[in-house]
C-alpha cells in the first residue's frame, strides 16, 4: 500500500512516487478537506431537519477525493458516482448544487461541460461504462485528457465493472478507475465481497492496479497524479484503490449501528486524514493556530452559506421536467408539455 504520510503525521517517501509541494499547496489541501468535511456535516444536518430528502455523506473519505481532484487537471474529465462531493468542490461545483439533487428540485444542478464534472450516477456500476466510453471518445479524438472514474468497492460486485475494465483494456482508453474502498457496502463487509483486493482485478484484464492509503492526502495525490500521466501518454487505463472508511451511515436513510462495532469506528479514527496533515504541518512549522482558526472561520461561512442557499431554494414549476427531456424542440413534448399544463391550470382553477 503506497502511503507518503502516516497516521502520527510522519513524512515518508516512495521511490516510484514522488511529490514536491510548497507550503501553500499543503495547506490548501487540509483547508479543502476541512471545508469538505463541514458542508457535508451540515447537509446530515439539513436532512435531520427535513430540509434534504436524502443525503449520501462522504465523511472519512476526505482525504481520497481532494487527494485525487487536486492531482488531476482542469481540462481532465471526472465521472463520479454519487459521494465525491470533495471532488466536485475541487472542480468548482457549489455544495449548494449538488443538494439541489439531494432536496429534490433539481436531476442535477451543475452544467458537466463548465466543470468537467459529470452528474451523479445514483445507479451502481454503470459509471464505469459512461466512463469509458468517454475516454474511448477522447482517444479517437486525440484529446490531451484523462477521464477519472469513481466508484466504490460494492461497485466492484457489478458486471458493468468488468465490462468496462475490458473495454477500457482493449481500446486503451484513457481512464482511471478510483475505487474508494470504504469497507462496507452498506451493511454488507467487505471480506463477503471480493476474495482478492480490489486493485489486483486490473491485472487480469491486462492493465496495473495499485493500492494506496485513502486516509493519506499525499499519497492519494501522488498516484492520481502518476495514474492520470499514464492515461494522457497513451499508456492505457489504471485502476487504484483507495483503501479508506466510512466513518459516518451509508446513508441518512442507513443505521450503521446495527450491523458496524463501535471499536472498528474508533480505530479508524486514529488514521482520520485531516487530523494526520493537520499534525504534519503542525510538526513542520508549515502552520500556526492563527492559520487554522482562519480555516475553522472559512468553515462556519461555507456552513451558512449552505444553510442560507439550501433552505431558499425555490420549488421547481411541475411542468419544468419538459425542458430538460431534449437539446431542442420537440414536437411531441411540446405537446405532452400543452396537455400537462392544461391539466394543471384545471386543478388550479377548480
Amino acid at each position: 500500500m503506497i502511503q507518503l504520510l502516516t497516521p502520527d503525521g510522519e513524512r515518508v517517501d516512495h521511490p516510484d512516487y514522488p511529490l514536491d509541494l510548497t507550503p501553500d499547496e499543503l495547506r490548501g489541501l487540509f483547508r479543502d478537506m476541512v471545508l469538505t468535511r463541514r458542508f457535508d456535516g451540515e447537509a446530515t444536518s439539513l436532512q435531520r431537519q427535513g430540509e434534504l430528502a436524502l443525503w449520501v455523506s462522504l465523511l472519512g473519505q476526505e482525504a481520497a477525493q481532494i487527494g485525487s481532484g487536486r492531482a488531476i487537471r482542469a481540462a481532465d474529465h471526472v465521472f463520479p458516482s454519487y459521494r465525491e462531493h470533495g471532488v466536485a468542490w475541487c472542480r468548482g461545483v457549489d455544495p449548494i448544487d449538488l443538494m439541489g439533487m439531494y432536496r429534490g428540485v433539481t436531476n442535477g444542478g451543475w452544467d458537466p461541460a463548465e466543470h468537467n464534472f459529470h452528474l451523479y450516477t445514483i445507479v451502481i456500476g454503470p459509471v464505469a461504462l459512461h466512463a469509458t466510453g468517454y475516454a474511448m471518445g477522447v482517444a479517437k479524438d486525440g484529446a490531451d485528457m484523462a477521464v477519472m472514474c469513481y466508484f466504490g468497492e460494492g461497485g466492484g460486485s457489478q458486471g458493468d465493472l468488468s465490462e468496462a475494465f475490458n473495454f477500457a483494456a482493449v481500446n486503451n482508453a484513457p481512464v482511471v478507475f478510483f475505487c474508494q474502498n470504504n469497507q462496507w457496502s452498506i451493511s454488507t463487509p467487505f471480506a463477503k465481497q471480493s476474495r482478492v483486493p480490489i486493485f489486483q482485478r486490473a491485472a487480469g484484464f491486462g492493465f496495473p492496479g495499485v493500492r494506496v492509503d485513502g486516509n493519506d492526502v499525499l499519497a492519494c495525490m501522488a498516484v492520481t497524479k502518476a495514474a492520470a500521466e499514464h492515461a494522457r501518454s497513451n499508456g492505457g487505463p489504471m485502476l487504484i484503490e483507495a483503501l479508506t472508511y466510512r466513518m459516518a451511515a451509508h446513508a441518512t436513510s442507513d443505521d450503521p449501528t446495527r450491523y458496524r462495532i463501535a471499536e472498528e469506528g474508533a480505530e479508524w479514527e486514529l488514521k482520520d486524514p485531516i487530523h494526520r496533515l493537520k499534525t504534519y504541518l503542525i510538526n513542520e512549522r508549515l502552520a500556526d493556530d492563527t492559520y487554522f482558526a482562519d480555516v475553522e472561520d472559512e468553515a462556519d461561512e461555507l456552513a451558512v452559506h449552505v444553510r442560507e442557499g439550501v433552505r431558499s431554494m425555490p420549488n421547481p414549476h411541475p411542468a419544468e421536467f419538459f425542458d430538460h427531456v431534449y437539446a431542442g424542440e420537440h414536437a411531441l413534448i411540446d405537446e405532452e408539455r400543452a396537455e400537462f399544463e392544461a391539466y394543471l391550470a384545471s386543478i388550479e382553477g377548480a
